[in-house]
């Protein structure tokens, strides 16, 4: 394979237009994520309120993917994405003001996290489901790489910038950069042609919604898949909504230092997705995906026990390496098993699990970090997700 080859999805106009809005876009929105972090725990010193806030912008993802999912496969995916964008600015905006004119209340916030959540749950499906429109399915698995590293880069851009912005210039700047990154996407999306038909016809809507189930149901090695994407959103993944007490609590830094943290997970992350990009696919992929879920189980898991600031951004270098190199390679292999006419479906029963899920998720962590501390529960959640990983490599390895 010749060198420029690597990365053929680059090829394609189309995508270089998204993917470059995706970054500037994906930069703000994690700069909101972290600037919203601090907001709610400089409101209310609670580590169950981050829990309640990060619940409520995804709960919306677990009620309502399932239509986004059958919306995204009856309509023209780029003018749906237009539509989301837009929308999309509307909590930043309202974040931004509230917060500048010291009205802000936690409720909210809250209320706000949930109405953009509402968005998510049309726009994360049908975003999933555009790749194989721009660069057809020879290119999906290098598409969705990309993506990968695009969205991982705005996660170390995204927060070092919030924490400089918290610390020198103000928190509300943050939701305003946010609110204005999203007219990068739309510039793009405007500039892409639209590609995709109109479905005319419709089986029913319960017929609809459930295929995509039935589908993953009939494949078994996806099925496992999605249980153990499910375990890690319900119990792995959370601990990213309470960095906030680690670094006031136990590394004893401030908003600088939240930024740091968030950004190491964010390298970890892109060179994973970098890699593969890079390599176009790997082989023996259930080991591999075992590795990677060890891999951001045990990280996690050192990460609890950490007292130092440098063992702790190593730490979550290597589970963000881990993570993204599970969800890449689980994304692309249910990718390559979906029929285009089920792909919105499929991909949102994806979204619920690894969105989803997090409310229920966020809530039964920051109610167990309130019981026992939010080391102890982080810890325990690590040590679930490495049983859980190694019962998923019990399951395939004698049919291998």
């Amino acid at each position: 394979m010749a060198k420029g080859e690597r990365f053929p999805a680059l090829h394609y106009r189309d995508f270089r237009y998204f993917i470059l809005g995706q970054l500037i876009s994906l930069s703000g929105t994690w700069m909101q994520s972290v600037a919203q972090g601090w907001l709610v725990y400089s409101l209310t010193k609670s580590p169950f309120y981050l829990g309640v806030v990060a619940a409520a912008g995804s709960l919306p993802i677990l009620f309502f993917s399932l239509l986004g999912g059958i919306v995204a496969d009856r309509f023209m995916k780029r003018n749906l994405l237009l539509v989301t964008q837009a929308l999309s600015i509307i909590p930043a905006l309202l974040l931004g003001i509230l917060t500048d004119l010291h009205l802000i209340t936690v409720w909210q916030v809250a209320l706000l996290a949930m109405l953009l959540g509402t968005v998510n749950a049309f726009d994360i499906p049908t975003r999933q489901a555009f790749f194989v429109e721009i660069v057809g399915r020879e290119h999906i698995l290098n598409a969705i790489a990309m993506h990968s590293a695009a969205f991982h880069s705005a996660r170390i851009i995204g927060p070092v910038i919030a924490g400089m912005a918290i610390a020198y210039i103000s928190l509300p700047a943050c939701f305003y950069l946010n609110a204005a990154s999203f007219l990068a996407i739309i510039f793009a999306l405007s500039r892409m042609k639209a590609k995709g038909a109109i479905k005319t016809g419709s089986e029913g809507f319960l017929r609809e919604l459930t295929e995509g189930i039935r589908f993953i149901k009939s494949k078994p090695e996806i099925y496992r898949l999605i249980l153990l994407i499910a375990v890690f959103s319900l119990i792995g993944l959370p601990y990213i909504s309470f960095l906030p007490v680690f670094v006031v609590e136990v590394l004893k830094a401030g908003p600088e230092g939240l930024g740091f943290l968030v950004g190491a997970t964010g390298a970890g992350s892109l060179s994973a997705a970098l890699m593969l990009a890079f390599r176009g696919g790997v082989r023996e992929e259930i080991r591999f995906l075992f590795l990677t879920s060890i891999s951001f189980s045990l990280s996690l898991f050192v990460f609890s026990l950490s007292k130092t600031f440098p063992l702790s951004m190593v730490a979550l270098f290597f589970a963000g390496w881990g993570m993204v190199s599970f969800l890449a390679t689980s994304n692309s292999l249910i990718q390559l098993s979906v029929p285009d006419r089920l792909r919105g479906r499929v991909m949102s029963v994806y979204t619920i699990v690894f969105l989803g899920f997090t409310p229920i998720g966020n809530s039964l962590i920051g109610t167990l970090a309130d019981a026992i501390g939010t080391v102890d529960a982080v810890g325990i959640s690590a040590i679930i997700c490495t049983i859980a990983s190694i019962i998923f490599l019990k399951a395939h390895i004698p049919r291998s």
